[in-house]
């Protein structure tokens, strides 16, 4: 292959490169949706939802967390006619601080909609549910232990992943 047919691929590549990122990184939020658009609307612009519940109303409830890396989940409330009636975006501090020890890990995703990461809790007990979210000042994430059915305690930590930039970025230990 000549250099400049290389060159050409190179750029071209680079190009479709771009334009597919700027494709994929649109459907990220919920950008213009409003109450009154259609379900379609919102499948449109956010393709499948990462869950689904039924409301009491006969309408639903659609969730799309942007995890494990991203820091938002978006959730769209639509109504039994199909048109959306709210749109929020859950992982937000005062959601976080309203969880309290006792609830059920239903009550906990009901809130927060599902985690970034589950593991197995310190020493081996229980569960830790980590929520990654939009902190403009630290790199935390909000976590939940969940000890035989129930929120033993929930708090804030460090994000591994920013820990570990920091790390190698020679900011580190």
């Amino acid at each position: 292959m000549s250099r400049f047919t290389t060159t050409a691929l190179t750029r071209a590549s680079s190009a479709l490169s771009v334009v597919l990122l700027v494709a994929g990184c649109a459907g990220y939020g919920p950008g213009n949706l409003a109450p009154g658009q259609t379900e379609a609307d919102v499948r449109a612009r956010m393709g499948e939802p990462t869950d689904r519940t039924t409301l009491p109303n006969g309408g639903s409830r659609l969730d799309y967390a942007r995890g494990p890396m991203g820091a938002h989940t978006y959730r769209i409330d639509v109504d039994a006619s199909g048109r959306v009636q709210s749109v929020q975006q859950i992982l937000t501090e005062a959601n976080f601080e309203a969880v309290r020890p006792g609830e059920t890990p239903a009550a906990v995703r009901d809130r927060l909609g599902r985690p970034a990461e589950q593991r197995t809790g310190w020493r081996g007990v229980g569960e830790v549910w980590s929520y990654r979210y939009d902190h403009r000042i630290d790199c935390r994430w909000f976590q939940v232990w969940l000890v035989e059915g129930r929120v033993r305690e929930a708090s804030y930590a460090v994000d591994p992943l920013c820990d570990e930039k920091r790390k190698l970025s020679g900011g580190g230990d």
